[in-house]
């Protein structure tokens, strides 16, 4: 029978974006900081953050986080940020053009993974990703699958 209940995000992590490397290929990795109010660095150490269809943009040689959701830090009743607001990502210059170099290529995009602190500051983690075809979607669920059943019946076998 299986456990009921959220699943856990990683150790550290305020949220992380699981279907990103099911719809995605994703290949390299880099960290942003996030220009927050302070209601919403409450809010994200509350946890609830949801950052399933969030994506990353490039305006202006500015890096921009969309659709992220962090939910209204319930005691700052009026003093409040708008949940769903696009939030500005903090990366140096030379990361930023070398980004706009490979999304300029067919196919790739820019999608964030997981939010986290590190050192007390809000950080972002954001993956150069390719999108994946059906194909490739439903060989990942059968080596998941696979991977599942052999470690099952290790478990089963030592008992």
């Amino acid at each position: 029978m299986a456990k009921g209940g959220k699943r856990k995000i990683g150790a550290g992590d305020v949220a992380s974006n699981r279907q990103a490397s099911y719809r995605y290929e994703l290949l390299d990795r880099l960290e942003a900081g996030m220009v927050l109010r302070g209601t919403e660095v409450k809010a994200l150490r509350d946890g609830g953050a949801t950052m399933k269809d969030s994506y990353a943009t490039i305006t202006d040689g500015e890096v921009w986080l969309h659709n992220l959701h962090i939910p209204p830090y319930q005691p700052a009743s009026r003093e409040n940020h708008p949940p769903e607001r696009d939030r500005k990502l903090l990366l140096h210059r030379r990361e930023i053009d070398r980004i706009v170099g490979r999304i300029a290529e067919k196919g790739w995009t820019l999608v964030p993974t997981r939010i986290y602190f590190s050192d007390g500051r809000a950080k972002v983690e954001l993956a150069l990703a390719r999108g994946k075809d059906r194909f490739d979607k439903r060989e990942t669920i059968k080596t998941r699958e696979m991977k599942r059943d052999m470690d099952r019946q290790l478990r089963d076998a030592g008992r």
